[in-house]
């Protein structure tokens, strides 16, 4: 398997966020990619929509990597994990999560990186180029990117 991080791979997914971003009620607000996992942070309209948006992406994400790697088959081994936040620290705690995640994976390996550093593999870096996520529809969200200082997708 790719390394998701590599520049390769990263404009597949790109290509799969663009196409994937705002449809039928699911709306990717947040992102951050990972060696062999993604994390984000979105806003369905109901589970139907929450379901069919993640399939969706993962079938884009499929596709397009399947193609660049010249293979066929699975690549995602699980399913997502959705988990409903209700409070704007909740929310708050996880668009850190989201966001510095890869600094965490850092500095657990010993290899910290500076308070500046800014993940080119998160929607806060790729705010450049054609509109990976979207801004947040919710109070909720919307508040929580607010308090954080963040740029509203």
């Amino acid at each position: 398997m790719f390394n998701l991080r590599s520049r390769r791979s990263f404009r597949v997914i790109q290509r799969a966020f663009f196409a994937g971003n705002d449809r039928f009620g699911f709306r990717l607000n947040h992102f951050s990619v990972e060696g062999n996992h993604l994390h984000f942070i979105v806003e369905a309209v109901d589970g139907e929509a929450l379901a069919r948006g993640m399939q969706g992406l993962e079938v884009r994400i499929a596709k397009g990597l399947n193609r660049m790697m010249g293979r066929k088959g699975r690549v995602f081994g699980d399913r997502y994990h959705a988990r409903i936040l209700r409070t704007p620290t909740e929310v708050k705690r996880a668009l850190r999560y989201v966001l510095e995640n890869h600094q965490k994976h850092a500095a657990e390996r010993g290899q910290p990186l500076p308070p500046s550093f800014q993940d080119p593999y998160t929607s806060i870096a790729a705010s450049t180029g054609p509109p990976l996520v979207v801004p947040p529809r919710t109070w909720l969200l919307s508040r929580a990117v607010h308090s954080l200082g963040l740029a509203a997708a």
